[in-house]
Parts: structure tokens; sequence; C-alpha cells
């Protein structure tokens, strides 16, 4: 961006914009995953949807490429492109709660723990995320899932309406009464329709929920995951647990003669009677001796945040995913493999049980296209040290590999890579994926928010 341009969208824009010479602008580029070093030509905090509606205007006129950050925890870090423009929702943080009605309207630059911060003090919630740092806009475009999926279904199925800024500048409220297939779309379908503002999502009684860990040696992986696999699905909605290879952290509530030491497990949440918890998690009923077994009761948000100390901003990511209907015994074999390969300390692969009342959403009511997949699997490369970059890349994409062809094609959007195909990004939306391209052309034809995983419009 020349000098000329740069004094020009200062003058446009009520607030500031950050550019290179600035001494805000090493930090204002920085996202979540340490991997990314874009160099974007301009970060814009923008404080409402005014300040939205603007940018938009001055980027689209002026033939500025435009990115678009919430929460910045995008693995592929797509929040900032060398040389675009990122429109930053992150001063737009705020969640106002209507008890009666059971509501959340959450503002676009809102992390989860706002919003299980909020909604906690009147014994609500919404099932999204197991990290509260995850920018809640990202998330629920993606379609969301998290601890309370079994028992209440996917993000997008507790959201009621947006209030999206399209890239004509104009701004709609999209819903099931307005702009209908754009909420559809919005529902699954990244952000490729417009910048998000703000999100109004229907709340779901939880409390104090039962919190269970079970860790087991990882010669047992394959015994332990023909249980999992047979038991979750059939186990009532109030239990949910995703199972987790690891390198066991040295910190509590792990002993110490277990630290790093790579194991297999599921991390449990109960959301049944408390006085059951025990009972609901308890470790007789497993597969095999576990080497570790925890329960606690435990407020929501404390639950949604218990990995950010592991898993902080700064960190080196390359992670992939894949839907999963079941787990067939050459999955485990892969398992077992990489799992004794796991390069790094915080290096994992996760399981995510998407079943229970995300089956009970009619396949075709959002853009999510795998209302059939039982797991959402991700394999993450996660390290500190730059110097790791590649081991980590090579261990997640070797694992990925070879674990692909037995998962049902597609992906988890918010699990996909910076060098994903446009062929991923259709077997991600399977069916829905020719609907979304219409969609796409009605609201942003020219593609101006194509920083994303991309669905093109339709010709």
């Amino acid at each position: 961006m020349d000098g000329t341009t740069l004094e020009a969208i200062r003058t446009a824009l009520r607030g500031p914009v950050i550019a290179p010479q600035d001494p805000e602008y090493a930090e204002a580029r920085k996202v979540y995953n340490a991997m990314i070093d874009r160099r974007p030509a301009a970060v814009v905090p923008c404080r409402d949807a005014a300040d939205v509606m603007a940018a938009v205007n001055f980027l689209r006129d002026n033939g500025l490429d435009v990115a678009v950050r919430g929460g910045g925890h995008s693995g592929p870090g797509l929040a900032v492109i060398d040389d675009a423009v990122t429109i930053d929702l992150s001063p737009m943080s705020g969640v106002r709660v209507d008890p009666a009605a059971r509501t959340a309207q959450v503002a676009g630059g809102s992390l989860l723990g706002d919003l299980d911060h909020a909604a906690h003090a009147f014994g609500l919630g919404v099932p999204a995320g197991i990290v509260s740092t995850t920018g809640v806009g990202g998330l629920t475009l993606g379609g969301g899932h998290g601890h309370l999926t079994r028992k209440y279904g996917l993000t997008v199925d507790s959201l009621t309406s947006a209030d999206v800024v399209l890239a004509d500048g104009s701004f709609v409220t999209a819903s099931e009464e307005q702009h209908p297939d754009l909420f559809w779309a919005l529902r699954g379908g990244g952000g490729n329709f417009g910048v998000v503002t703000s999100f109004t999502f229907r709340l779901h009684p939880v409390d104090t929920v039962g919190l269970g860990i079970t860790l087991y040696p990882l010669d047992k992986i394959g015994e332990v995951l023909r249980w999992y696999r047979d038991f979750l699905p059939q186990a009532p909605d109030d239990l949910n647990g995703f199972f987790a290879e690891l390198v066991v952290p040295p910190a509590p509530p792990f002993p110490e003669e277990i630290h790093g030491q790579r194991m297999c497990g599921v991390v449990w949440c109960w959301t049944g009677d408390l006085a059951r918890t025990e009972e609901a998690l308890a470790p007789d009923s497993r597969p095999a001796a576990p080497a570790f077994h925890f329960t606690a009761p435990m407020p929501y948000p404390m639950v949604q945040s218990m990995f950010d100390g592991l898993m902080p901003t700064g960190l080196q990511w390359y992670w992939r995913g894949d839907f999963f209907d079941r787990i067939t015994d050459e999955a485990i074999e892969v398992h077992a493999k990489y799992a004794n390969l796991i390069p790094t300390g915080l290096s994992t692969m996760h399981l995510y049980p998407i079943d229970g009342a995300a089956h009970r959403v009619d396949p075709g009511a959002t853009a999510w296209g795998y209302r059939d997949a039982v797991w959402s699997g991700i394999v993450g490369g996660i390290d500190p040290d730059p110097e790791n970059a590649g081991a980590i890349k090579e261990w997640c994409v070797d694992y990925w590999s070879e674990l692909h062809p037995q998962s049902m094609g597609g992906g988890y959007v918010n699990f996909m890579g910076a060098d994903e195909s446009q062929d991923r990004v259709r077997a991600t939306y399977r069916d829905q994926y020719e609907r979304l391209t219409a969609v796409k052309k009605t609201y942003d034809p020219d593609n101006l928010f194509r920083a994303n995983q991309n669905i093109t419009p339709a010709a």
C-alpha cells in the first residue's frame, strides 16, 4: 500500500490504521499460530459495524485484498495475508445475555471465554470448543463442536441470527426469517459471505459438570479404541468424551511418575446428575486398567479453559483433520503407529464425538455437510520451538495421509490447513457445495472474501 492510499484509508476510517512502519504493527500482525509470519499491508481494528462497513467499502473500491480476524485462532493463519488489509474485529468484544429468553448476543470479536463467563452467571451455555481463547466468530462459522455437542448439538444449531456486513458494504441481519439463504450458508460455510459483527445464540442449561480424565498405557491403544468406538455412540447424550493421544504434561492433576510418558485416553464431560458422576465415569467399566483416572465437579467455564495454559498463543502449529463414521481396525493400526512417533511434548491427536443431538438435525438445515459423521478428528503437530516446525509438519502430514483413506473424505473446515486443495474444500461440503456457490454469487459475486477455505461464486 503506497503512502497516498494509506493516508486515504486513515482519512476514510474513524479508528486507527496500523501500517508496517507503526510501532504497533509487530503485535497487530501476530496470530495464535507462530508458524504464520505474514506481513499484511495494514491492520484495521474496528470498534463497531459502522467501522466494518467503512473498511469494506474502502478496501473494495480501492482494489485491496481483504482478510478478517476474529479471535486469530485459524490454524493456517487466514486472518493475516501478505499485502492484504486485515479487518480486525478484536476490539468488538462483548456479550449480552437475556436470561429470561435464554439468548446471548455476542460481538464478532469475542472469545469463547467471554461467552462462557457471561452465560455461566445464569447457569447457561452454548456448545462451542474446548479452548476459551478461541474466537466465537471463526468457530461458529465453521460449524463448531465441543464438550456439549452430544447434549446440545453443533454451535450453529444454537445460532438464531447474525448481523453481517456484506461485500457491497450493506448491513443485514440473517435469520430463518430474513435472508434465510445467507443464514443457512453462515452455519458451517466459513467466512465466505461477509463480516459477521454479531451473533445471537440460543442458550442451554449447563452449570457445574463432571470432568473426567482417564489415561492408559500406549500399548493398550488398540483395546481402548475398540472399546471407545462401541461404547460412546451408545452412551447417553449427557456423556461426552473425546479420545486423545498425548505426552502427559508435567502439571497437576497428573502424578510425577507419568509425566512425559506417551499415553492415550479420554477426556470426559458429564452433564447429568452430578451425584452419578463417579458411576458414569467408573474406570472398572473400561477396557483395561487405567494408568490414571481423575474426576471432579467443575464449573463449565473452568472445563472450557483447562487447556489454555498448555496451548498459549505463540506456539508452532500444523494441523489437518477428517470426519469419520467409524473407527476401523485399519485406522487403529495407524493411530497406534503414529502415537508411538509423537514428535514433541504438545503434539497430539483428538477424536471429537459429533453424534447425539448433532445427528438429530436435518442434514439440509445448515451448510455443515456431515450430519452422519460420528467423530471429527484432528492431528496437531505443536511445539514452541521454530526449529521443530519441520518435524511436527512431517509427522502430521504422514499421519493424516495414512489415516485419510479410513475417513469419510472431508473434514471440519476449522481443522483444514493453508495448503489444502479446492477438491478438499468441495469434499468438506459434499452435496451442499453447489448451493453454497449460489449463495456466494448472490452475496459476494466478486469473491472479495476469499482469505478463507474459499467457496468460489457460481459461474
